[in-house]
C-alpha cells in the first residue's frame, strides 16, 4: 500500500524544473551496463505531450517517426522496462496507444501510435543529488503549434510572503523594531518593483499586520498560481555583531550547517506557539510529497533562483554566507513552486537595524531581489507566459 502511494505521488510530482528546449536524436555513449526504466510520466503542454523515462543509469538513445499510420518510435540501447508498465501510461488525444518491446536481445523498443503527425524532440537530464538520469521526449503537435497566442499569455507570478505578523512579531531590534513591521514594509516596495516589469505580477501573501499560519501561507500562493513565493525576515542572533543577509532554500534531507537548522527551527517555532496543533502531522506528509517534488528540480529551481538573487543583494549589503543555505524552512514547502527564504539583515545588530528602518535602505533591497527575480526568468520563464514568448522570439 505505502509503494502505491509512494508511486501516485511520484507521478502527480509533475515537470517543474524540466527544461522545455533540447537537441533530438542520439545520447551519448553510455556504459555497457543495462539500463533500467522505473517510470513513465506523461504531461499535456500546450502544443505538445511530454513523457519523462525515469533510468537508473545513463542510456544510449535514438528517436525517429513513421508514416501511414503515424507512429514515433523510442530506441533506447541496452536497457529494459518492467512487464507492464507501458499499459500504465493513459493515452492522450495526440497518442492513440504506447507498445514496448524487446529488439536484439538486449534493446527496449517503445512505439507511439498516434492520431496526428508529430515532431519529435527529446533530450537527457544528468541526474541531480535527489534524482536519476531522465530522458524527455516531447511531441509536438504539428496541428497545434506551441506558440500562445498574444492575447492568451499570462503574466509570472511572484508571491511575496512578509514574515511573520499580528500575534507573531518576530524578532525585535534593540531600539524596539519589529520584524514583522520590516518585512511587511519591504514587501510592498517588492510588490511595486516587481509589478513595474513587463510579464510579471507580484501577490502580497499579507497585505496588512495579520497573524497567519504557515500553511495559510502556502496555501495562498498556490490559489494564486504562484511560480515562485519569497518568504522576507529579518534575522536575529545574541551576539549583535552579527551581520548581513543570508538566502535559503529547502533542504529535504536537512540542513547545510548548525545555523541554518538553528534558524528554521526559531522560524517554524510561531506555529507552534500559536496554536497550529496539526503542524506535526502535516509536515510528514509534505515531507513525503516533496521527496518525490525534488526528483524534478523544484530544490534545483529554488537554488538557482537563490544565486541569482544573492549575487544582487550582495551589491547592496553585506552577505552572511556567500552561498545559498539550505534548510527545513516550513514556509518554503510548497509543492511545485520553487521558493526562497530571505534574512534582509541582523535586526539584532544596531546599525543594520537602522538600515532597515530606513526608506532608502529598504528600496535598495527591494530592487535587488526583483533584479535576481527578474534575471532569473528570462533564462527559465514558464511556458505560456509574455516572458517565455519573448525569450523566444529574441533567441
Amino acid at each position: 500500500m505505502e509503494n502505491d502511494r509512494r508511486k501516485f505521488l511520484k507521478s502527480i510530482a509533475g515537470l517543474s524544473g524540466l527544461a522545455a528546449t533540447g537537441l533530438p536524436g542520439f545520447a551519448s555513449a553510455a556504459s555497457e551496463a543495462v539500463a533500467e526504466v522505473k517510470n513513465i510520466r506523461l504531461s499535456k503542454n500546450t502544443g505538445y505531450v511530454r513523457l519523462v523515462f525515469d533510468l537508473d543509469k545513463k542510456a544510449n538513445y535514438s528517436v525517429f517517426t513513421l508514416h501511414d499510420p503515424e507512429r514515433v518510435v523510442l530506441d533506447i540501447k541496452k536497457a529494459k522496462m518492467p512487464h507492464g508498465l507501458v499499459d500504465l501510461v493513459q493515452a492522450d488525444s495526440l497518442i492513440r496507444s504506447i507498445r514496448s518491446g524487446v529488439r536484439n536481445d538486449e534493446d527496449l523498443r517503445v512505439v507511439f501510435d498516434l492520431n496526428e503527425k508529430v515532431t519529435p524532440r527529446s533530450f537527457l537530464l544528468a541526474p541531480s543529488a535527489n534524482s536519476e538520469h531522465r530522458l524527455v521526449l516531447d511531441l509536438h503537435d504539428n496541428n497545434r503549434p506551441s506558440t500562445v497566442k498574444k492575447s492568451e499569455q499570462r503574466d509570472v507570478i511572484i508571491a511575496i510572503d512578509a514574515g511573520h505578523g499580528g500575534k507573531d512579531p518576530g524578532a525585535s531590534g534593540r531600539s524596539g523594531t519589529l520584524e514583522k513591521t520590516i518585512t511587511l514594509q519591504i514587501a510592498k516596495r517588492l510588490e511595486k518593483d516587481i509589478n513595474k516589469q513587463r510579464g510579471m505580477k507580484a501577490v502580497l501573501i499579507r497585505k496588512n499586520d495579520r497573524f497567519l499560519h504557515l500553511r495559510d501561507r502556502i496555501d495562498k500562493a498556490r490559489e494564486n498560481h504562484a511560480d515562485m513565493m519569497i518568504s522576507l525576515h529579518a534575522d536575529s542572533f545574541p551576539d549583535p555583531r552579527a551581520r548581513g543577509s543570508s538566502i535559503y532554500a529547502l533542504s529535504v534531507d536537512g540542513a547545510s550547517s548548525e545555523t541554518a537548522r538553528l534558524l528554521a527551527d526559531k522560524e517554524n517555532a510561531s506555529d507552534l506557539l500559536f496554536g497550529d496543533v496539526d503542524l506535526v502531522v502535516e509536515d510528514q506528509m509534505v515531507k513525503e510529497v516533496l521527496f518525490d517534488l525534488s526528483l524534478t528540480g523544484t530544490i534545483e529551481s529554488s537554488l538557482d533562483i537563490g544565486n541569482e538573487i544573492l549575487s544582487q543583494i550582495k551589491t547592496v549589503n553585506r552577505v552572511h554566507k556567500k552561498k545559498v543555505q539550505q534548510a527545513g524552512f516550513a514556509v518554503l514547502k510548497a509543492p511545485n513552486i520553487p521558493s526562497v527564504l530571505i534574512e534582509t539583515a541582523f535586526i539584532s545588530n544596531p546599525r543594520e537595524e537602522k538600515n532597515l528602518r530606513a526608506a532608502s535602505h529598504q528600496q535598495k533591497v527591494a530592487s535587488a531581489i526583483t533584479r535576481g527575480v527578474a534575471s532569473y526568468f528570462q533564462r527559465k520563464a514558464p511556458p505560456g507566459t509574455w516572458l517565455a514568448e519573448n525569450e523566444n522570439r529574441s533567441s
